[in-house]
């Protein structure tokens, strides 16, 4: 009675229990449809620079969007709940194309330590959990970490992001992810710059293959 389950997206009490968006918003988060779809622009950003599998994003981020106000609830507001059921919905995408059928493990795109311990959590490990929810996928965590703390990079060009990514990632635990397809996971790609830089890291493990999901894509 007094804390009524309401839509994270609009505040309306006319959804089931289990979910955290209504119908009418979940309809209206924009599917990119790049699973399945090889060169989409996701890839794309990582050519010649990373040597990735495959990769994709689920929904566009424009600001000023349903998406933006759920990212923000994530990560500024304390609700994990809507990172794991939007990690759901992430999951059932991958699940509908068979994309990533061969991905051993998931990593959580670290968060430094500061940071996790003022958020309280990793936004990418709450999208990680649903996705396995779905998918079956197992999440490693913590193998990969944040050695550096980096201020946001919202306002940085792409240049700045990339010389600002320097040095920030280390792989802690080599044999968890050798001869293994790792897929890196992360809330919204823009430059791709930070997934690189993490990325690169741990294709310096022997044997390992890595592919890239994002919740979304800006553009």
């Amino acid at each position: 009675m007094f804390y009524p389950h309401i839509c994270t997206g609009c505040g309306t009490d006319i959804l089931a229990p289990d979910q955290q968006l209504c119908l009418h918003c979940l309809n209206d988060l924009p599917v990119t449809n790049f699973f399945g779809h090889p060169g989409n622009p996701v890839e794309q950003i990582f050519y010649g620079r990373l040597n990735v599998y495959q990769a994709a994003a689920g929904y566009f981020f424009t600001k000023q969007s349903l998406l933006q106000h759920l990212l923000i609830q994530l990560k500024y507001r304390g609700n994990q709940e809507i990172g794991y059921y939007l990690g759901q919905q992430l999951g059932y995408l991958i699940k509908a194309h068979n994309a990533f059928a061969t991905v051993d493990a998931m990593i959580p795109l670290p968060l430094n330590p500061r940071k996790e311990k003022k958020r309280g959590y990793n936004q990418a490990t709450a999208l990680c959990n649903g996705i396995a929810a779905v998918t079956n996928i197992p999440v490693i965590d913590k193998v990969v970490i944040r050695k550096v703390y980096t201020e946001t990079q919202t306002q940085m060009g792409r240049i700045n992001r990339w010389e600002n990514m320097d040095g920030v990632f280390a792989v802690l635990d080599e044999p968890a992810l050798q001869g293994k397809h790792l897929l890196l996971v992360d809330d919204v790609v823009t430059t791709g710059a930070t997934l690189e830089a993490c990325g690169s890291e741990i294709l310096k493990v022997a044997g390992t293959n890595l592919s890239i999901a994002t919740l979304a894509y800006t553009i």
